[in-house]
């Protein structure tokens, strides 16, 4: 099944989550998947899972969206990897869960190729470096397909999520993938999240299948 790619560069983060609505109300059984590839100017977002109380201090001059994705609040600005997967999650037969371990799976890999070391939480979505959070994670189904997805730290100001207490949990740090990796730059790691993603995307029939007879075999002592 094909999957469209577009870089977008620098984009208002309603404009797009609005554009990423429209996508997904317009869309008809054989319109193609995309991949939209984003950075968005200084925005704090606001998940359907948030709390006031997840805001430790003024904002500043950092507007706040409330959004429609799930999660809490995070912090989006240039520097970071945003990629939003726009997913008929039903043709794909893929479930909710199965598309969060993909995306998850898919960072996970490309820091190791940059030999970091990170791994996803059972019980907060994201990817975590030595129990800091690199990598940010929330979706939308509507239409049984998905929007919004995956942010990924890579070169940007941190400071600001001082501001909030980051996805709801207490006391997290974030770290960036700068911090072990100076040299890279969402331009330079965009091509080879996005490409881990449509693979996985693509091999998932495979995957699913594979898993399932796992499940069946008998099991030896």
């Amino acid at each position: 099944m094909l999957i469209e790619v577009k870089n977008l560069g620098l984009q208002d983060y309603s404009t797009t989550w609005q554009q990423m609505q429209g996508f997904t109300a317009q869309r008809q059984a054989d319109t193609p998947d995309q991949i939209w590839i984003v950075e968005h100017p200084p925005v704090f977002t606001q998940g359907l899972n948030g709390q006031p109380e997840h805001i430790q201090q003024s904002l500043g001059d950092i507007p706040l969206v409330l959004s429609d994705r799930g999660g809490q609040i995070t912090y989006h600005a240039p520097g970071q990897l945003i990629v939003y997967t726009l997913i008929d999650l039903k043709r794909r037969q893929l479930g909710v869960r199965a598309l969060v371990s993909l995306l998850e799976n898919a960072c996970i890999d490309l820091l190791a190729s940059l030999g970091i070391s990170a791994a996803s939480r059972k019980d907060a979505p994201g990817i975590y470096v030595d129990g800091q959070k690199i990598a940010s994670l929330g979706l939308k189904i509507k239409r049984q397909c998905s929007y919004h997805g995956l942010a990924l730290n890579v070169n940007m100001d941190l400071t600001p999520f001082k501001r909030i207490t980051p996805c709801g949990l207490t006391g997290m740090q974030m770290t960036q993938v700068s911090h072990f990796n100076p040299e890279q730059t969402v331009q330079s790691l965009a091509p080879g999240l996005v490409e881990r993603i449509k693979q996985a995307l693509s091999n998932w029939p495979i995957i699913a299948n594979h898993l399932n007879n796992d499940k069946t075999q008998p099991k030896s002592n």
